[in-house]
This record gives C-alpha cells, sequence and structure tokens, in this order.
C-alpha cells in the first residue's frame, strides 16, 4: 500500500499536500482499492469555505458512493479538471494526477491534527 510520507492523512482516507498557500486534497491509496473501480467525481463545491471533516463531494465507483471529507478548513479553489473525462485517474495515481480538488487552506493549525504516514499505516494496518 502507497503512503507517502510528505503528506497528511485524515481517518477518513483522504490525504493533503500543502504547496505554498494551495493544498490539494485527494483519496489515498488505500481507499481507492477499498472502493474499487471509480467512474465519477462529483464536487459542487467550489467557491464555498467548508470547516474541517464536512463533505465537499462524492466519489462513485462501480460498487458504491462514498463521501469525500475535506481535511482541513478551506475554500475549494478548483476540481481537477482531468477527472471529468479520466475519472479512473484516481485509481491509477492517487497522489498525483488523480487529485481531486485543490483548497485555500483557512487554519493551518488544523494539518497539525492530521495523521503522518506512519500513523495512517497503523491505522490502515499496512
Amino acid at each position: 500500500m502507497n503512503v507517502p510520507n510528505d503528506l497528511r492523512y485524515s481517518r477518513e482516507h483522504e490525504w493533503i499536500r500543502l504547496e505554498g498557500e494551495v493544498a490539494y486534497v485527494g483519496i489515498t491509496d488505500f481507499a481507492q482499492s477499498e472502493l474499487g473501480d471509480i467512474v465519477y467525481v462529483e464536487v459542487n463545491t467550489v467557491g464555498e469555505t467548508l470547516e474541517a471533516g464536512a463533505v465537499f463531494g462524492t466519489v462513485d465507483a462501480v460498487k458504491t458512493t462514498s463521501d469525500l471529507f475535506l481535511p482541513v478548513s478551506g475554500e475549494i479553489l478548483e476540481v481537477n479538471p482531468a477527472l471529468v473525462d479520466a475519472p479512473e485517474l484516481v485509481n491509477q495515481d492517487p497522489y498525483g494526477e488523480g487529485w481531486i480538488v485543490k483548497i485555500k487552506p483557512t487554519n493551518l493549525a488544523e494539518l497539525d491534527e492530521l495523521l503522518d504516514a506512519e500513523a495512517y499505516r497503523e491505522l490502515i494496518g499496512a
């Protein structure tokens, strides 16, 4: 199971990577493998500022639909445009081309409340 050391993780299986004042958010390799083939990603919250833990969208897999939870509070800036035509990128490259949203975090201290890679590996039993 791929768990990059440079990311932070939520207990709901989202990851976040801060790049300057913007952060990328997606679902973990563990989450995509549990969901199976992802066929659609829906995010209707662009332009909204949400609290940590709020649902910002959903992913539809062949067998199920799963809510996406924001790991930290912030404004949803953009949805990954590549996912419109290729939602399978979330399965193929969850930490790279398969990112789901860009956000502008409103409380960077919340990053410290997330799991580091070692703690996330323990959570998933990897």
